[in-house]
């Protein structure tokens, strides 16, 4: 097993420009980047403190719109050495994947998989 560590702990938001704000302004984290998904039309806004990258905030707008009171945890991601070595160690598991590949964007590859509530746990390898 290679995983690392917690990578980020992605939430889910209605209005991206005002949780930035938040986010940095109340929290005091600062924004490392902000991307588009190009498929499924979602934008993604990491957050760390100053300094201190190790674990961040992922802030996600464009799933569903109707988000609870209290917000929504959307995931919890760990960083993994190898990600097709994760991906099949844990098909020899028999882990109910959430995605049917590996997924490849500017800052790395991931995948989800189900926890036993339902839950989605993403592992990922940054790119480097």
């Amino acid at each position: 097993m290679s995983i690392r560590k917690i990578e980020h702990v992605g939430v889910m938001v209605k209005d991206m420009d005002a949780s930035l704000a938040f986010y940095q302004q109340v929290v005091g984290m600062e924004l490392i980047r902000r991307i588009t998904v190009p498929a499924g039309g979602l934008e993604l806004a990491f957050l760390g403190f100053p300094g201190a990258e190790e674990t961040q905030v992922e802030l996600i707008q464009g799933y569903p719109k109707a988000l609870p009171e209290e917000g929504k945890v959307h995931h919890i991601a760990f960083t993994v050495d190898d990600i097709e070595e994760e991906w099949n160690r844990l098909k020899q598991l028999n882990v109910s994947f959430q995605d049917e590949e590996i997924t490849t964007l500017p800052v790395g590859r991931y995948f989800f998989v189900h926890g036993p509530d339902g839950e989605w746990i993403e592992f990922f390898e940054p790119k480097k």
